[in-house]
Protein backbone atom coordinates (compact mmCIF):
# COMPACT_ATOMS: atom_id res chain seq x y z
CA UNK A 1 0.00 0.00 0.00
CA UNK A 2 2.91 2.50 0.79
CA UNK A 3 4.84 1.58 -2.42
CA UNK A 4 6.53 4.88 -3.45
CA UNK A 5 4.44 6.77 -5.08
CA UNK A 6 7.11 8.03 -8.10
CA UNK A 7 7.25 4.08 -9.35
CA UNK A 8 3.62 4.21 -10.44
CA UNK A 9 2.26 6.27 -14.07
CA UNK A 10 0.62 9.34 -13.42
CA UNK A 11 -3.09 10.26 -15.07
CA UNK A 12 -0.79 12.94 -16.72
CA UNK A 13 2.60 12.84 -17.59
CA UNK A 14 5.36 14.69 -16.24
CA UNK A 15 7.56 16.85 -18.10
CA UNK A 16 11.26 16.23 -18.57
CA UNK A 17 12.99 19.58 -17.66
CA UNK A 18 12.88 21.57 -14.64
CA UNK A 19 11.61 24.50 -16.61
CA UNK A 20 9.23 22.27 -18.70
CA UNK A 21 8.09 20.84 -15.17
CA UNK A 22 7.34 24.38 -13.76
CA UNK A 23 5.50 25.65 -17.01
CA UNK A 24 3.16 21.89 -16.69
CA UNK A 25 2.46 23.13 -13.16
CA UNK A 26 1.77 26.66 -14.60
CA UNK A 27 -0.16 25.69 -17.12
CA UNK A 28 -2.54 23.10 -14.96
CA UNK A 29 -2.74 25.89 -12.11
CA UNK A 30 -3.92 28.74 -14.93
CA UNK A 31 -6.42 26.42 -15.89
CA UNK A 32 -7.31 25.31 -12.16
CA UNK A 33 -8.19 28.99 -11.78
CA UNK A 34 -10.21 29.53 -14.88
CA UNK A 35 -12.66 25.64 -14.45
CA UNK A 36 -12.81 26.75 -10.38
CA UNK A 37 -13.69 30.20 -11.54
CA UNK A 38 -16.49 28.89 -13.50
CA UNK A 39 -17.42 26.42 -11.44
CA UNK A 40 -18.25 28.32 -8.03
CA UNK A 41 -19.69 31.97 -9.12
CA UNK A 42 -22.89 31.06 -8.24
CA UNK A 43 -23.05 32.20 -4.55
CA UNK A 44 -22.16 35.41 -5.76
CA UNK A 45 -25.20 35.95 -7.50
CA UNK A 46 -27.70 33.61 -5.65
CA UNK A 47 -29.39 36.88 -4.33
CA UNK A 48 -30.14 37.66 -8.04
CA UNK A 49 -30.75 34.48 -9.03
CA UNK A 50 -33.08 34.13 -6.59
CA UNK A 51 -35.37 36.49 -7.56
CA UNK A 52 -34.92 36.45 -11.57
CA UNK A 53 -36.45 32.66 -11.32
CA UNK A 54 -38.89 33.13 -7.98
CA UNK A 55 -36.85 30.32 -5.99
CA UNK A 56 -37.34 30.35 -2.56
CA UNK A 57 -34.65 30.99 0.10
CA UNK A 58 -35.15 27.48 1.56
CA UNK A 59 -33.55 26.12 -1.73
CA UNK A 60 -30.60 28.38 -1.49
CA UNK A 61 -28.79 25.47 -0.25
CA UNK A 62 -30.06 23.17 -2.69
CA UNK A 63 -29.19 25.09 -5.62
CA UNK A 64 -25.45 24.74 -4.14
CA UNK A 65 -25.54 21.16 -3.50
CA UNK A 66 -26.63 20.36 -6.79
CA UNK A 67 -23.86 22.38 -8.35
CA UNK A 68 -21.43 20.40 -5.65
CA UNK A 69 -22.68 17.17 -5.75
CA UNK A 70 -21.53 15.81 -8.60
CA UNK A 71 -18.02 16.18 -7.77
CA UNK A 72 -18.69 12.81 -6.12
CA UNK A 73 -17.50 11.42 -9.72
CA UNK A 74 -13.80 12.50 -9.41
CA UNK A 75 -14.09 8.79 -7.79
CA UNK A 76 -14.69 7.20 -11.02
CA UNK A 77 -13.09 10.18 -13.18
CA UNK A 78 -9.90 9.53 -11.09
CA UNK A 79 -9.70 6.06 -11.15
CA UNK A 80 -10.39 6.17 -15.35
CA UNK A 81 -7.87 9.04 -15.49
CA UNK A 82 -4.92 6.34 -13.71
CA UNK A 83 -6.04 3.94 -16.20
CA UNK A 84 -6.29 5.12 -19.23
CA UNK A 85 -4.55 8.94 -18.75
CA UNK A 86 -6.31 12.16 -18.15
CA UNK A 87 -5.90 14.57 -20.98
CA UNK A 88 -9.31 14.14 -22.54
CA UNK A 89 -10.80 14.57 -19.08
CA UNK A 90 -8.75 17.96 -18.56
CA UNK A 91 -9.93 19.05 -21.32
CA UNK A 92 -13.69 18.19 -21.23
CA UNK A 93 -13.80 19.32 -17.87
CA UNK A 94 -12.71 22.90 -18.19
CA UNK A 95 -15.25 23.18 -21.59
CA UNK A 96 -17.68 21.86 -19.82
CA UNK A 97 -17.71 23.74 -16.93
CA UNK A 98 -17.25 26.97 -18.64
CA UNK A 99 -20.33 25.98 -21.03
CA UNK A 100 -22.53 25.34 -17.68
CA UNK A 101 -21.36 28.76 -16.29
CA UNK A 102 -22.66 30.94 -19.14
CA UNK A 103 -25.83 28.72 -19.45
CA UNK A 104 -26.53 30.21 -15.73
CA UNK A 105 -26.84 33.65 -17.22
CA UNK A 106 -29.39 32.40 -20.11
CA UNK A 107 -31.32 30.31 -17.80
CA UNK A 108 -35.53 31.18 -17.74
CA UNK A 109 -36.94 28.41 -15.27
CA UNK A 110 -35.63 26.22 -12.35
CA UNK A 111 -35.17 23.16 -14.86
CA UNK A 112 -32.97 25.07 -16.98
CA UNK A 113 -31.02 26.31 -13.70
CA UNK A 114 -30.75 22.44 -12.47
CA UNK A 115 -29.48 21.42 -16.26
CA UNK A 116 -26.54 23.99 -15.95
CA UNK A 117 -25.62 23.06 -12.25
CA UNK A 118 -25.45 19.46 -13.13
CA UNK A 119 -23.46 20.01 -16.50
CA UNK A 120 -20.55 22.37 -13.85
CA UNK A 121 -20.47 19.69 -11.43
CA UNK A 122 -20.04 16.66 -13.74
CA UNK A 123 -17.49 18.78 -15.59
CA UNK A 124 -15.86 20.10 -12.39
CA UNK A 125 -15.27 16.03 -11.35
CA UNK A 126 -13.80 15.22 -14.80
CA UNK A 127 -10.88 18.48 -14.30
CA UNK A 128 -9.77 17.90 -11.13
CA UNK A 129 -8.22 13.92 -10.44
CA UNK A 130 -5.82 14.12 -13.54
CA UNK A 131 -5.30 17.94 -12.69
CA UNK A 132 -4.47 17.45 -9.01
CA UNK A 133 -2.24 14.49 -9.84
CA UNK A 134 -0.35 15.50 -13.15
CA UNK A 135 0.20 19.11 -11.13
CA UNK A 136 1.96 17.31 -8.05
CA UNK A 137 3.97 14.64 -10.39
CA UNK A 138 5.45 17.95 -12.51
CA UNK A 139 6.17 19.26 -8.97
CA UNK A 140 9.18 17.77 -7.14
CA UNK A 141 9.49 16.48 -3.69
CA UNK A 142 6.87 15.45 -1.69
CA UNK A 143 4.35 17.36 -3.51
CA UNK A 144 3.47 19.95 -1.20
CA UNK A 145 4.60 23.09 -2.87
CA UNK A 146 3.10 21.65 -6.40
CA UNK A 147 0.09 21.53 -4.88
CA UNK A 148 0.09 24.57 -2.61
CA UNK A 149 0.55 26.60 -6.00
CA UNK A 150 -2.28 24.35 -8.02
CA UNK A 151 -4.83 25.24 -4.83
CA UNK A 152 -3.97 28.07 -5.06
CA UNK A 153 -5.10 29.57 -8.10
CA UNK A 154 -8.04 27.55 -7.66
CA UNK A 155 -8.74 29.88 -4.84
CA UNK A 156 -7.97 32.83 -5.99
CA UNK A 157 -10.44 31.98 -9.24
CA UNK A 158 -13.34 30.57 -6.61
CA UNK A 159 -12.26 34.25 -4.77
CA UNK A 160 -12.64 36.42 -8.09
CA UNK A 161 -15.65 35.12 -10.04
CA UNK A 162 -17.89 35.60 -7.41
CA UNK A 163 -17.15 39.28 -7.34
CA UNK A 164 -16.43 39.82 -11.12
CA UNK A 165 -20.10 37.91 -11.60
CA UNK A 166 -21.88 40.19 -9.30
CA UNK A 167 -20.50 43.06 -11.09
CA UNK A 168 -21.41 41.90 -13.93
CA UNK A 169 -25.04 40.89 -13.04
CA UNK A 170 -25.46 44.16 -11.94
CA UNK A 171 -24.03 46.51 -14.72
CA UNK A 172 -25.70 44.44 -17.62
CA UNK A 173 -27.56 41.41 -16.35
CA UNK A 174 -27.40 37.54 -15.89
CA UNK A 175 -27.63 37.16 -19.93
CA UNK A 176 -24.09 38.46 -19.92
CA UNK A 177 -22.46 36.02 -17.55
CA UNK A 178 -20.68 34.38 -21.00
CA UNK A 179 -18.37 36.87 -21.10
CA UNK A 180 -16.48 35.48 -18.31
CA UNK A 181 -15.59 32.10 -19.81
CA UNK A 182 -13.82 33.67 -22.93
CA UNK A 183 -10.46 33.10 -21.63
CA UNK A 184 -11.17 29.54 -20.88
CA UNK A 185 -12.07 29.45 -24.42
CA UNK A 186 -8.84 30.61 -25.38
CA UNK A 187 -6.81 28.42 -23.19
CA UNK A 188 -8.71 24.80 -24.07
CA UNK A 189 -6.29 24.54 -27.65
CA UNK A 190 -3.28 24.92 -25.39
CA UNK A 191 -4.01 22.60 -22.88
CA UNK A 192 -4.61 20.07 -25.42
CA UNK A 193 -1.34 20.55 -27.01
CA UNK A 194 0.40 21.15 -24.05
CA UNK A 195 -0.30 17.91 -22.08
CA UNK A 196 -0.41 14.52 -22.99
CA UNK A 197 -1.40 11.42 -21.32
CA UNK A 198 1.30 8.90 -19.65
CA UNK A 199 0.93 5.38 -21.01
CA UNK A 200 -2.01 3.06 -20.10
CA UNK A 201 -1.93 2.38 -15.94
CA UNK A 202 -1.56 -1.26 -15.21
CA UNK A 203 -0.84 -2.39 -11.91
CA UNK A 204 -1.51 -5.78 -10.12
CA UNK A 205 -3.78 -3.83 -7.42
CA UNK A 206 -6.97 -2.77 -8.59
CA UNK A 207 -8.28 0.85 -7.32
CA UNK A 208 -11.10 -0.63 -5.19
CA UNK A 209 -8.77 -2.90 -3.73
CA UNK A 210 -6.67 -0.14 -2.89
CA UNK A 211 -9.72 1.38 -1.15
CA UNK A 212 -10.12 -1.29 1.01
CA UNK A 213 -6.90 -2.03 2.17
CA UNK A 214 -6.40 2.03 2.56
CA UNK A 215 -8.45 1.06 5.79
CA UNK A 216 -10.04 3.97 8.55
CA UNK A 217 -7.22 6.82 7.75
CA UNK A 218 -8.67 7.07 4.11
CA UNK A 219 -12.09 6.73 5.58
CA UNK A 220 -11.34 9.59 8.94
CA UNK A 221 -9.59 11.43 5.46
CA UNK A 222 -13.26 11.33 3.81
CA UNK A 223 -15.44 12.05 7.06
CA UNK A 224 -13.14 14.90 7.77
CA UNK A 225 -12.99 16.52 4.21
CA UNK A 226 -16.54 16.27 4.52
CA UNK A 227 -17.28 18.10 7.27
CA UNK A 228 -14.65 21.06 6.20
CA UNK A 229 -16.87 20.74 2.79
CA UNK A 230 -19.72 21.84 5.03
CA UNK A 231 -18.23 24.95 6.82
CA UNK A 232 -16.44 26.25 3.36
CA UNK A 233 -19.64 25.59 1.34
CA UNK A 234 -21.74 26.68 3.59
CA UNK A 235 -20.11 29.87 4.57
CA UNK A 236 -19.54 30.51 0.37
CA UNK A 237 -23.58 30.14 0.11
CA UNK A 238 -24.95 31.76 3.15
CA UNK A 239 -22.80 34.76 4.29
CA UNK A 240 -24.20 36.72 1.05
CA UNK A 241 -27.65 36.25 2.47
CA UNK A 242 -27.03 36.47 5.73
CA UNK A 243 -25.32 39.93 4.65
CA UNK A 244 -28.72 41.11 2.49
CA UNK A 245 -30.85 39.81 5.55
CA UNK A 246 -28.90 42.54 7.34
CA UNK A 247 -29.61 45.17 4.67
CA UNK A 248 -26.53 44.77 2.51
CA UNK A 249 -26.07 45.04 -1.11
CA UNK A 250 -25.40 42.21 -3.24
CA UNK A 251 -21.71 43.00 -4.69
CA UNK A 252 -20.49 43.48 -0.95
CA UNK A 253 -22.42 40.46 0.04
CA UNK A 254 -20.37 38.92 -2.80
CA UNK A 255 -17.29 40.80 -1.45
CA UNK A 256 -16.89 39.08 1.61
CA UNK A 257 -16.46 36.02 -0.24
CA UNK A 258 -14.13 37.07 -2.21
CA UNK A 259 -12.20 38.52 0.57
CA UNK A 260 -13.02 34.91 2.25
CA UNK A 261 -11.01 32.94 -0.46
CA UNK A 262 -8.56 35.23 -2.10
CA UNK A 263 -6.99 35.96 1.90
CA UNK A 264 -7.11 32.65 1.99
CA UNK A 265 -4.70 31.50 -0.73
CA UNK A 266 -2.05 32.82 1.92
CA UNK A 267 -3.01 29.44 3.94
CA UNK A 268 -2.70 27.35 0.51
CA UNK A 269 0.83 28.64 -0.05
CA UNK A 270 2.15 28.44 3.61
CA UNK A 271 0.67 24.73 3.76
CA UNK A 272 3.87 23.13 3.14
CA UNK A 273 6.17 24.97 4.94
CA UNK A 274 3.87 24.40 8.11
CA UNK A 275 3.15 21.07 7.51
CA UNK A 276 6.96 20.74 7.37
CA UNK A 277 7.08 21.99 11.04
CA UNK A 278 4.35 20.62 12.88
CA UNK A 279 3.14 18.18 10.75
CA UNK A 280 0.09 17.48 8.78
CA UNK A 281 -2.02 15.85 11.22
CA UNK A 282 -1.08 18.82 13.73
CA UNK A 283 -1.49 21.70 10.97
CA UNK A 284 -5.16 20.48 9.87
CA UNK A 285 -6.25 19.90 13.62
CA UNK A 286 -5.25 23.79 14.51
CA UNK A 287 -6.51 25.07 11.28
CA UNK A 288 -9.94 23.74 11.32
CA UNK A 289 -10.23 25.09 15.29
CA UNK A 290 -8.76 28.60 14.10
CA UNK A 291 -11.58 28.30 11.69
CA UNK A 292 -14.34 27.25 13.83
CA UNK A 293 -13.37 29.97 16.36
CA UNK A 294 -13.19 32.90 13.49
CA UNK A 295 -17.03 31.88 11.99
CA UNK A 296 -18.11 32.65 15.55
CA UNK A 297 -16.24 35.65 15.98
CA UNK A 298 -17.67 37.01 12.92
CA UNK A 299 -21.27 36.33 13.20
CA UNK A 300 -20.76 38.04 16.67
CA UNK A 301 -18.42 41.03 14.98
CA UNK A 302 -20.07 44.60 13.30
CA UNK A 303 -17.86 46.75 10.79
CA UNK A 304 -14.05 45.58 9.85
CA UNK A 305 -14.07 43.13 11.96
CA UNK A 306 -16.48 41.15 9.88
CA UNK A 307 -14.09 41.60 7.23
CA UNK A 308 -10.88 40.77 9.14
CA UNK A 309 -12.79 37.57 10.99
CA UNK A 310 -13.74 36.03 7.59
CA UNK A 311 -10.26 36.46 5.71
CA UNK A 312 -8.73 34.75 8.92
CA UNK A 313 -11.60 32.32 8.64
CA UNK A 314 -10.16 31.42 4.68
CA UNK A 315 -6.72 31.67 5.78
CA UNK A 316 -6.92 28.62 8.45
CA UNK A 317 -9.14 26.37 6.49
CA UNK A 318 -7.39 26.73 3.07
CA UNK A 319 -4.03 25.32 4.67
CA UNK A 320 -5.92 22.05 5.13
CA UNK A 321 -6.60 21.76 1.58
CA UNK A 322 -3.54 20.73 -0.45
CA UNK A 323 -2.49 19.02 3.08
CA UNK A 324 -5.73 16.69 2.78
CA UNK A 325 -5.48 15.98 -1.27
CA UNK A 326 -1.61 14.97 -0.33
CA UNK A 327 -2.59 12.56 2.28
CA UNK A 328 -5.33 11.13 -0.23
CA UNK A 329 -2.61 10.70 -2.83
CA UNK A 330 -0.06 9.12 -0.53
CA UNK A 331 -2.66 6.36 1.21
CA UNK A 332 -3.35 5.06 -2.38
CA UNK A 333 0.32 5.69 -4.59
CA UNK A 334 -0.78 3.16 -6.86
CA UNK A 335 -4.09 5.54 -7.89
CA UNK A 336 -3.05 9.04 -7.35
CA UNK A 337 -6.04 10.84 -9.06
CA UNK A 338 -8.62 8.46 -7.03
CA UNK A 339 -6.51 9.51 -3.69
CA UNK A 340 -7.37 13.23 -4.55
CA UNK A 341 -11.06 12.37 -5.57
CA UNK A 342 -11.69 11.00 -2.65
CA UNK A 343 -10.02 13.53 -0.77
CA UNK A 344 -11.52 16.33 -2.40
CA UNK A 345 -14.46 15.74 -4.71
CA UNK A 346 -16.19 13.01 -3.40
CA UNK A 347 -15.56 14.95 0.05
CA UNK A 348 -17.21 18.14 -1.36
CA UNK A 349 -20.31 16.06 -2.46
CA UNK A 350 -21.29 14.64 1.10
CA UNK A 351 -20.23 18.00 2.54
CA UNK A 352 -22.55 19.82 -0.56
CA UNK A 353 -25.20 17.53 0.38
CA UNK A 354 -25.02 18.32 4.24
CA UNK A 355 -25.39 22.56 2.84
CA UNK A 356 -28.43 21.00 1.62
CA UNK A 357 -30.24 19.73 4.15
CA UNK A 358 -29.04 22.79 6.17
CA UNK A 359 -30.57 25.32 3.91
CA UNK A 360 -33.45 23.61 4.04
CA UNK A 361 -33.88 25.21 7.55
CA UNK A 362 -33.21 28.62 6.38
CA UNK A 363 -36.48 29.58 6.13
CA UNK A 364 -37.21 28.93 10.09
CA UNK A 365 -33.66 29.76 11.29
CA UNK A 366 -33.10 32.24 8.74
CA UNK A 367 -29.39 32.75 6.99
CA UNK A 368 -27.80 33.37 10.32
CA UNK A 369 -29.31 30.48 12.45
CA UNK A 370 -27.87 28.08 9.47
CA UNK A 371 -24.16 29.42 9.86
CA UNK A 372 -24.38 28.38 13.44
CA UNK A 373 -25.38 24.95 12.41
CA UNK A 374 -22.54 24.92 9.69
CA UNK A 375 -20.73 25.93 13.32
CA UNK A 376 -21.32 22.69 14.50
CA UNK A 377 -20.31 20.90 11.81
CA UNK A 378 -16.84 22.29 12.03
CA UNK A 379 -16.80 21.20 15.53
CA UNK A 380 -17.68 18.09 14.46
CA UNK A 381 -14.39 18.72 11.84
CA UNK A 382 -12.08 18.98 14.57
CA UNK A 383 -12.91 15.63 16.13
CA UNK A 384 -12.31 13.99 12.77
CA UNK A 385 -9.22 15.50 12.79
CA UNK A 386 -7.55 13.89 15.82
CA UNK A 387 -8.37 10.65 13.42
CA UNK A 388 -6.30 11.29 10.79
CA UNK A 389 -3.25 9.87 10.11
CA UNK A 390 0.08 11.58 11.64
CA UNK A 391 2.25 10.41 8.37
CA UNK A 392 1.02 8.38 5.07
Amino acid sequence: MHAPAQTESPAIAPLASEARRGAGVGLLSWSHFLNDGAANYLPGILPAVLVSLAIPLRYAGALVAILVVGQALQVLAGALADRFGGRAFLVLGLLGSSLGAACVGWTRGPVGLLAALVLIGIANSAFHPPAMSGARRAGSGTGERAMAVFSTAGEIGRGVWPLLASLVVTAWGLGSLWVLTLAAFVTLPLLWKKTRDAPAHRTQVRAWQGVKDAGRPLQALVAYSSMRSVVITGVSTFVPLWWEAHGGNLETGAALITVMLLVGVVGNLGAGFLAARIGRRGLVIGGTALGCALLIAMLKSQGIWIWVSIAGLGIALFATLPITVVMGQDLLPRHPSLGSGLALGFSNALGALGVGALGLLAARWGAAGVLWGIEACGLVAIALAALLPAAT
